[in-house]
């Protein structure tokens, strides 16, 4: 096994005012050569964002991005006509493809958003730039992993330009997950959200992350009620 350990404490932080903005891989003014991306997962932070501010239009191209709120409300609008507004429960995403210009901002003008954008590397490169959200309902977290975000049609989930699939599970204490890799050129990111989890003996807390490959499955033991993300992405 193959593992990459990220604490909470080590990842990039700034805070702009209007944004308080953790990253786990380099990211703007934040670079660190050991910590570029892990496979095809390119970015992923950790972002609060005061009422009634934002991110103004900006442009992406040839990047899957995707949006989780944590808390709040985020609202979107992009150069396809595409706008809407997420909450908790809903998980957003945007294939940049060709080029597209977007703007996020929070959709109070008094309660704080926080949410987690990622970006993955597409599969295909300049394709048509697309938009999609759906509701997921809280239900179908508790104590499994729910596919969120997958490249398989067979699945009830936001389709994605990659081989890679997002799951979300909200835990109980003392449960046990298991995952398997869809590939064995596959490994997989944990996150976790909220909670304490151990992973091969390394145990991980609130906001910590650890990548793992050159493994057929990944065995997760709940230590305190938790809600995390794991990401399988090729390596």
């Amino acid at each position: 096994m193959s593992m990459q350990i990220h604490k909470s404490e080590t990842r990039g932080h700034a805070n702009h005012g209007w944004l308080d903005t953790y990253h786990t891989f380099s990211f703007g003014m934040y670079h660190d050569s050991s910590r570029m991306h892990f496979g095809m997962l390119r970015v992923l932070n950790d972002d609060i964002v005061i009422g009634g501010a934002g991110f103004g239009k900006h442009g992406h191209d040839n990047m899957e991005i995707i949006s989780i709120p944590l808390k709040g409300s985020l609202a979107h609008t992009d150069s396809t006509g595409n706008e809407g507004i997420i909450s908790t429960s809903d998980v957003q995403i945007m294939s940049a493809g060709t080029g597209i210009m977007h703007a996020e901002y929070n959709a109070s003008e008094s309660e704080l958003v926080n949410f987690l954008q990622l970006w993955i590397f597409p599969k295909e490169r300049n394709i048509e730039p697309r938009y999609d959200q759906m509701r997921f309902d809280h239900d179908k977290l508790k104590n499994q992993l729910c596919p969120i975000v997958s490249n398989n049609p067979s699945i009830e989930a936001l389709r994605i330009n990659q081989d890679a699939s997002l799951y979300l599970g909200e835990f109980d204490e003392s449960k046990i997950v298991k995952h398997h890799m869809a590939s064995t050129k596959h490994g997989v990111y944990v996150f976790v959200i909220e909670g304490m989890v151990t992973i091969s003996g390394q145990e991980l807390q609130r906001r910590d992350g650890m990548g793992i490959q050159d493994e057929e499955s990944v065995l997760i033991h709940i230590a305190s009620n938790s809600k995390i993300l794991l990401i399988e992405v090729p390596v």
